[in-house]
């Protein structure tokens, strides 16, 4: 597989505040965007439900998403607590055999 693509369901976790959290949100994608093996990063708010969000990121290959998460943007976005995530998907091309190989 030559390219790794993520689709992440995330959402506001109890307590946060959504100024902040959004704000966040944007500091993140705007940095995640920038590391070498970031192809796509990209997240989109749910517009009846705002403290929804969903990822969509397509990275060089598996290394570079877990490179992502060692990033010090990352963990200072995560030790923040404002989202939780929801569910992750990992996709592939139509008719794409599904790989056994962990993330």
């Amino acid at each position: 597989m030559s390219e790794y693509f993520i689709s992440a369901g995330i959402e506001l976790q109890q307590g946060a505040d959504l100024k902040q959290t959004e704000l966040g949100l944007k500091q993140l994608a705007e940095q995640t965007r920038r590391e070498p093996g970031c192809l796509l990063f990209e997240i989109r708010q749910n517009l009846k439900e705002p403290g929804k969000f969903i990822l969509w990121e397509c990275w060089k290959d598996r290394q570079a998403l877990a490179d992502h998460f060692e990033m010090p943007h990352t963990k200072a976005f995560l030790a923040r607590n404002l989202t939780q995530v929801r569910y992750i998907e990992e996709l592939g091309e139509i008719g794409q055999p599904a790989t056994t190989e962990a993330a």
